[in-house]
């Protein structure tokens, strides 16, 4: 009888997962949003306490992103393990079909499937996350999201605890109407009063001035320099109060981001082609066949009928039909391939630049012009478009280099680290990298 209640207790343990190996009591994600591995391997970066993490802990030469590589699909997979078509989060903007201004995935609720902080929090653990994108009402303890441009006053609406927003104003920045958010150490700072505060055992951090600086710049530039510079000194906020804490030798620290970054020589407006076909006539009543949803470096086509391959192949002629000069810059990503990648299930085929190369949405611009700045949304099968990833702490394997990785792999490596139990993912540990 012993041994039955035995057996029962510990199959019962089992499925609660509290017989999981918890190696670390925290684990901090910090994203740099446009973060690349140059900025850590490449001594002519301004970034001292990302390469003493990294000489101290492990990295990876490689992350491969989601498709498009852009910023809310990217980050709605580190924290869920699985590519877009499971999530459902395809771009930072909701597809409107009629032309109409799109809005941002701001709720956890456009997430399909259980993230970490649901899990964690399952689990009895404080969670706290800031300017995660794909947060707003997500089940989290302390919760500063990403709302995009609203403003302060939307922003501390949506922040958990009721008043943390103006607590933190008060007194992390002694009593300031706002926050700016686009100083990655203001950031910084907002992070180190929660460690102080909770010692959350998960937090994600969302740090997004180089991004901002890239887009501007491209990928090298004084203002990008400056960005990654101050991107590194919020990286030693953040260690230095995990110090203070007293939980510096229990928290596993890890750097990554969402994607790489391309220099626009290019811009491409392909549903200029698609009107000239007759293939759109106006968007607002609902006249139109085929349109292109462009997103960066990557275009999709969508059809109003999602069966009508007449159109599809003849939006395929249209593509076929340009000049060499034209045609270089651009790639069809197949529908096989997306499917076969996890990406958007509700489109015929996409687009990728190429030779630094963009993509347009309008239908009534020069089809080729000239681009300037930077961007990223590229198929993640090209080495610019791949971020990066330091971590350290108890559980990493000191001297580990990781030659190539995915996003969706970060959902395994903090769920196992914590000793949290999680539905299957896509993503994998990567062989070397755990102890």
């Amino acid at each position: 009888m012993k041994k039955q209640l035995s057996i029962a207790l510990l199959t019962m343990l089992m499925a609660t997962g509290q017989l999981l190996a918890q190696t670390a009591k925290h684990v901090i994600f910090v994203t740099i949003d446009g973060f690349r591995p140059d900025f850590y391997l490449d001594s002519d970066w301004q970034t001292p306490r990302l390469r003493a993490l990294m000489k101290d802990g492990a990295y990876a030469k490689g992350v491969n992103s989601v498709f498009p590589s852009m910023t809310y699909p990217s980050h709605t997979t580190i924290v869920t393990g699985v590519q877009p078509a499971k999530h459902g989060v395809f771009y930072n903007n909701i597809f409107t079909p009629d032309g109409a201004q799109q809005q941002p995935y701001w709720q956890d609720s456009s997430i399909h499937v259980k993230t970490i902080w649901k899990a964690a929090k399952e689990q009895g653990m404080t969670v706290a996350s800031l300017y995660w994108p794909v947060s707003a009402n997500a089940p989290v303890d302390y919760n500063i999201p990403d709302i995009g441009s609203l403003g302060d006053k939307v922003r501390e609406e949506y922040s958990l605890p009721l008043g943390f927003y103006a607590a933190v104003k008060k007194d992390v920045f002694g009593g300031a109407d706002k926050i700016d958010a686009g100083l990655n150490q203001n950031v910084a700072k907002i992070a180190a009063y929660v460690i102080n505060k909770s010692k959350p055992q998960l937090m994600t951090i969302h740090l997004f001035s180089v991004d901002h600086a890239e887009h501007m710049a491209g990928r090298y530039g004084a203002d990008v320099q400056e960005a990654v510079a101050d991107a590194d000194a919020a990286v030693g906020i953040i260690e230095d109060a995990l110090k203070a804490a007293g939980i510096w030798d229990s928290t596993v620290l890890l750097i990554g981001g969402d994607h790489g970054f391309y220099d626009v020589k290019k811009t491409v407006s392909p549903n200029v082609w698609l009107k000239e076909a007759g293939l759109i006539t106006d968007l607002k009543s609902g006249d139109w066949k085929a349109q292109f949803n462009t997103s960066g470096g990557s275009a999709y086509l969508y059809l109003k009928d999602p069966a009508d391959m007449a159109t599809v192949n003849k939006v395929k002629a249209l593509l076929d039909a340009q000049p060499d000069s034209v045609k270089q810059y651009y790639r069809m990503i197949s529908k096989e391939q997306l499917t076969k990648g996890g990406y958007n299930p509700n489109v015929a085929f996409a687009l990728t630049g190429e030779h630094d190369a963009a993509f347009g949405s309008s239908s009534t611009v020069e089809a080729l012009k000239a681009g300037k700045g930077g961007t990223h949304g590229h198929f993640p099968d090209t080495k610019n478009i791949r971020t990066g990833l330091i971590a350290h702490g108890p559980g990493i394997r000191k001297g580990a280099v990781i030659a190539e990785m995915n996003l969706r792999d970060m959902t395994p490596i903090i769920v196992k680290l914590l000793g949290i139990p999680f539905p299957q993912v896509d993503g994998k540990i990567p062989a070397g990298l755990l102890n």
